[in-house]
């Protein structure tokens, strides 16, 4: 069970901890933008959608650890939580936050919706299966997905550094704190590709085992921190 269910806990175990940190950046952008950035319904639909998918992956871990544990008929078959992540609704904030940052440059809906599409066909087969086995079958729609997210998430970097760039003011105290964001979010960005291409690669190496979905409960979380970032 090391490499499967354990992979699976020891994800959310650091599901978890992004969990708090994004708690931690949500109570501070509030209290530190008062009424400015990202408004309190958006950062309270971000809250919820975060912690809906805290709650169905504990769920899931739940259900095959101590709910069904050593029943090997349970183990086979995918849980309910499983299928629904809550993965395509929190990718849809962070675009809309640099659509806003973009001015609406239609750049960024067209990855937006290459991004949705792809992803959408990858959960549509992940509903048709019923058992673990079948995931191995879909193998080709997990590789899309994670492709696509890593190089999506290295132009998210690459477009918002590139639109605070062109928004210096020439006063140096502004162009410092500039200059610091393009180096976080340069930072943030590469964290979610390393992440989701290290989901690839696991998935690519070891297919037959739970690690790269281990991976994939903690790319939803590094989003959401993202979000809040940002």
């Amino acid at each position: 069970l090391g490499n499967t269910f354990g992979a699976l806990f020891i994800g959310v175990v650091f599901a978890a901890i992004l969990f708090g940190l994004s708690n931690i950046q949500a109570f501070f952008y509030f209290q530190t933008h008062n009424g400015t950035g990202i408004s309190f319904p958006k950062l309270a639909v971000c809250w919820t959608l975060d912690a809906l998918h805290l709650f169905l992956i504990v769920h899931c871990v739940y259900y095959y650890l101590v709910a069904h544990y050593a029943d090997f008929n349970a183990l086979t078959e995918i849980v309910w939580s499983f299928k629904v992540m809550m993965f395509l609704l929190v990718r849809s904030l962070y675009f809309h936050r640099i659509w806003i940052v973009g001015k609406g440059r239609s750049r960024v809906l067209l990855m937006a919706v290459y991004s949705l599409a792809i992803r959408s066909a990858d959960i549509a087969s992940r509903y048709q299966c019923h058992v673990f086995s079948d995931l191995v079958k879909i193998e080709w729609a997990t590789f899309m997905a994670l492709g696509t997210i890593t190089f999506v998430d290295f132009v998210i970097a690459s477009s918002l550094c590139y639109l605070l760039a062109t928004s210096r003011t020439g006063f140096s105290s502004t162009d410092s704190i500039i200059t610091k964001l393009m180096a976080y979010i340069i930072n943030t960005g590469c964290l979610t590709s390393v992440c989701s291409l290290s989901a690839m690669i696991t998935c690519a190496v070891m297919p037959h085992n739970f690690i790269f979905l281990g991976v994939e409960f903690l790319v939803a979380k590094l989003y959401v921190n993202s979000f809040f970032a940002l």
